[in-house]
């Protein structure tokens, strides 16, 4: 996996992705997360075709906090299977890099 991760998730309200986001950044899995929506969602469910209004979570982290990361929101979102993706960040400024690692690997700010 890559140094630093972009994590994401979706949920029904602005409620449930910010408590989310929250629950993740108090136990310094993320450096940050932002909560965005609401955002049109498309997708299969149970052999249906729906859509609906979704809010969305992205959460920065490192690459070696993904799996404990992907626990924490499987664990603590409402849904049964909710969405965990992650996308490498690639690139970013170096101090900013150093605080995402320094925030989740010590749990110091």
């Amino acid at each position: 996996m890559a140094d630093y991760v972009i994590v994401s998730t979706a949920a029904e309200s602005r409620e449930t992705a910010t408590e989310l986001a929250r629950s993740v950044v108090a136990a310094k899995l993320a450096a940050s997360a932002q909560v965005t929506g609401p955002l049109v969602s498309v997708f299969w469910h149970e052999g249906r075709l729906g859509e609906g209004e979704e809010w969305q979570a992205s959460f920065k982290t490192t690459g070696d906090r993904y799996a404990e990361l992907e626990a924490h929101i499987i664990e603590h979102h409402p849904w049964a299977n909710p969405e965990v993706s992650a996308v490498p960040l690639v690139s970013g400024s170096a101090l900013y890099l150093e605080w995402i690692r320094r925030t989740v690997a010590s749990g110091q700010v």
